[in-house]
């Protein structure tokens, strides 16, 4: 069994398990869309928000929404992008398209347990729901 966090993501190949199905499930309350949620062996569930540039950041103020919908935050951003600007209690992630490097681990705000509950719920529910559409496509589709 894999050690490492679990990882739903953008970037899925049909239509009907886009990006916004995905986070959207997860942070419905504020209606914003996440582009990664995480979620530890222990349990910590964490948003990561990736940022193309300079740019990105200033464009998006959605990522202070995701507070309530997570254990920590997390930006994931190129080398050359100045990481002075990212707020010192958000996590800190440099990445290229090799992999990446965890700089600055975001402050634990741990989530009430009923929002954690319901956080993580909808998380296994779309992990299985996916799992199902990979094993065995044709009955994802009758169960639609």
């Amino acid at each position: 069994m894999p050690q490492g966090p679990i990882v739903a993501a953008s970037g899925d190949s049909e239509p009907r398990r886009s990006r916004p199905e995905v986070t959207q499930a997860v942070t419905r309350g504020a209606m914003r869309r996440a582009d990664i949620l995480a979620l530890s062996p222990a349990g910590r569930v964490v948003i990561v928000e990736v940022k193309s540039g300079i740019a990105d950041w200033r464009a998006d103020s959605k990522w202070s929404d995701y507070g309530a919908f997570c254990d920590g935050l997390a930006f994931a951003v190129a080398s050359d992008f100045p990481a002075n600007i990212i707020p010192d209690e958000v996590g800190l992630i440099v990445a290229d398209a090799y992999g990446g490097a965890v700089i600055r681990e975001p402050v634990e705000t741990p989530l009430p347990p009923a929002r954690r509950r319901a956080i993580l719920m909808r998380f296994a529910a779309l992990a299985a729901d996916r799992l199902q559409a990979v094993i065995d496509p044709v009955a994802d589709e009758m169960l639609r």
